[in-house]
This record gives C-alpha cells, sequence and structure tokens, in this order.
C-alpha cells in the first residue's frame, strides 16, 4: 500500500512538473533562436555597412557581396562559439616546449575551421572587386593592421629598400587574409606576430640587425619624449 501511494505521488508530481519543466525549455530554445537571429542581423549590418563603404554604385553587385562577408562572418563566429579553447587538451608547444596559453589552444581550435569557409570568401570577393577593392574589405576585418604595421617597419628600419618593403608588405598581407578567418581582436593579432617574425628574420638574413635597429627606434623615441618634457617645464 505505501509502494502504491509512492508511485501515486510521483507520477502526480511528475504530471505538475512536466508541463512546467516543458514551457521553460520551449522559451530558453525561443530565445536562443531570437538571440541568433539578432546576431545574424549585426553580421549582415556590418557587412553591409563594409561594402557600401566601396561606394560601388551597383545594387545587385552590393547584395551578393554583402550576403559572402556575411555568410563568413557567421560561419567564423559559429565555428569560434562552438569550438572553445576546452575543446583542445592542455599540452605544450612543440617549438618552444611552453606550455599551451588559452589564446594558443583558440587558435588551433579556430585553425582547424573547414578551408571551404575561407575559399568562398575570397572567390565571391574576387568575382566582383579588384585587388584594391578586395584589400579594403579584407582591411576592414583587421582594422588597417598592415598598413599600421607596415609604417612602423618603415620607421624602424633606415633607408628601408624597394626590396625590403616589398617583401615585407608581402608577408603581412598574407596575414591579413589569413586573421579574417579568426573572431577576436588578440587572434587577429597573435596571426599578425607570426609574419612580423618572419619578416624580422627576412630582414636579419639579408644585411640588417633587427633588434639593434628596433632599440635606435625606441630610444629616439624615449629621448625625444624626454626633450619635449623638459621643454614644458621650463
Amino acid at each position: 500500500m505505501k509502494n502504491a501511494l509512492t508511485a501515486y505521488l510521483f507520477v502526480a508530481a511528475l504530471a505538475t512538473t512536466l508541463p512546467a519543466f516543458s514551457q521553460q525549455e520551449s522559451t530558453q530554445t525561443v530565445m536562443s533562436a531570437e538571440a541568433k537571429l539578432n546576431a545574424d542581423a549585426e553580421q549582415e549590418k556590418k557587412a553591409a555597412e563594409w561594402i557600401s563603404s566601396l561606394n560601388l554604385n551597383d545594387a545587385e553587385k552590393e547584395k551578393r557581396l554583402t550576403n559572402v562577408v556575411a555568410t563568413h562572418l557567421k560561419a567564423t563566429r559559429d565555428w569560434h562559439n562552438e569550438h572553445p579553447a576546452s575543446t583542445v587538451p592542455a599540452g605544450i608547444n612543440p617549438v618552444t616546449g611552453k606550455l599551451l596559453s588559452e589564446l594558443d589552444r583558440q587558435l588551433i581550435a579556430d585553425s582547424a575551421i573547414p578551408a571551404t569557409v575561407h575559399q568562398s570568401l575570397m572567390t565571391g570577393l574576387r568575382a566582383d572587386l579588384d585587388k584594391n577593392q578586395v584589400n579594403a574589405i579584407l582591411d576592414k576585418y583587421t582594422i588597417g593592421k598592415v598598413a599600421f604595421t607596415m609604417n612602423g617597419y618603415k620607421a624602424i628600419v633606415p633607408n628601408i629598400t624597394p626590396k625590403e618593403e616589398e617583401t615585407i608588405l608581402g608577408f603581412l598581407e598574407q596575414a591579413r587574409e589569413q586573421a579574417v578567418d579568426y573572431k577576436s581582436m588578440k587572434e587577429i593579432s597573435a596571426i599578425f606576430e607570426i609574419y612580423k617574425t618572419k619578416s624580422e628574420q627576412y630582414l636579419n638574413t639579408n644585411g640588417r640587425n633587427w633588434r639593434e635597429m628596433y632599440n635606435t627606434y625606441t630610444a629616439a623615441i624615449k629621448a625625444k619624449k624626454a626633450e619635449a618634457k623638459k621643454q614644458a617645464t621650463n
């Protein structure tokens, strides 16, 4: 009798709880879908603004390109969100021997995004845009890091040669195209660091001393600031 009463109470409680649970679950699903729609709308708005900045004056072309960029932005976002750093086992960097950082693990996870995502972006852009226009869109992804970094090299390397400038620019353009498939600015900066290292190695193997040039440049900047501060106090 006791067991029968217990079973009855359990079934009654379950019958009362299930509708509420199902309603809560349904609400969470709807909210999740709504958040996804809002996030997608933000990416579409960003894509439209980037394409609009090119002043193409061609509605059909702008529509195609906006769709190409928005699709890529959504794909990289979704891959990043679905593959957090925790999906990559903790371990060591085989080059340095140091433990993989959180950023290292996230870079590894995001670098596994299917190559077709990048290929679709570049194919779509190149179908309607010339090289300079494609570069302008890639600059939007990377907030103009190619020009900014190149200006840094021009300031640091005395009498930089056309060959040196061309080679370093080539490395930075490779960094830019690769970096567009990563979601955060920390990751984008990390990709650029790879190619900055290549640039500095190139300079070192071609008669330059990067560390010496960099130290000379920073010393000159410090001296200039100290002089400006001295004049301001006089």
